[in-house]
């Protein structure tokens, strides 16, 4: 089964009038859709757009992976265990909240900052924070996520190229950018930026880059 949801179908969110614009895959806040909550582990998939100088005040979470790549920009990152970090383009940020965390995002730049955030959760409760960032993640590398029974595929595909997803019962798939063509036993979807696709036991899918840009998409599987 494969379940196309759109762009224009997530909620809006953020402060506009302070440079902030969310747009969430899955209900939240005062967007309640108690038919949305959740997708396998993944209970939030929000793309962030900051402008220069705008960002998220400090502010907690507990029992949640939060899983972070930008698009676009430099986003820094403090939080309460005295990390300061900056993620940049291609780089993939790991947060376990633990038992609690507080942390305060930003973009400090001068050129918008764009990113994608997923939160996960955790199959045990409780623990220390940790926290990790991978410079460069590979093409196609894997990273996985025991603590959410999750594993993040990034995966590059050129014009004309094809990939396939591997073999699990639940997929999400989130266009980053450019168009993809999603081929599974019940024909296929084209997907733009912001497009999501959510399978169920779809086996045998394949990933095509649409003419003329490649595509970038961001992918977890849940083994159960």
């Amino acid at each position: 089964m494969i379940d196309v949801r759109r762009a224009a179908q997530r909620y809006p969110g953020g402060e506009p009038g302070a440079g902030i614009e969310t747009a969430h895959a899955f209900s939240f806040g005062g967007h309640y859709d108690p038919d949305n909550l959740r997708f396998g582990t993944l209970i939030a998939c929000n793309e962030e757009r900051l402008a220069p100088g705008a960002g998220f005040a400090e502010h907690p979470h507990s029992h949640t992976e939060i899983v972070t790549w930008v698009v676009e920009g430099e986003l820094t990152h403090e939080d309460s265990t005295g990390r300061a970090t900056v993620v940049r383009p291609g780089d993939l940020q790991r947060l376990s909240a633990g038992d609690g965390v507080r942390h305060v995002e930003r973009n400090a730049g001068d050129v918008p900052l764009v990113f994608v955030q997923m939160w996960l959760a955790p199959g045990e409760f409780g623990g220390a924070p940790s926290y990790e960032v991978v410079r460069a993640l590979p093409a196609a590398a894997p990273y996985a996520l025991p603590q959410a029974n999750a594993t993040l595929h990034v995966c590059r595909v050129d014009p004309g190229e094809r990939t396939s997803l591997p073999p699990a019962p639940r997929a999400y798939v989130h266009v980053v950018r450019g168009e993809l063509s999603v081929r599974t036993a019940e024909g296929d979807a084209v997907l733009s930026p912001g497009d999501a696709a959510r399978l169920v036991d779809a086996g045998g899918v394949s990933l095509t880059a649409v003419a003329p840009r490649s595509a970038e998409v961001l992918t977890w599987s849940f083994p159960g």
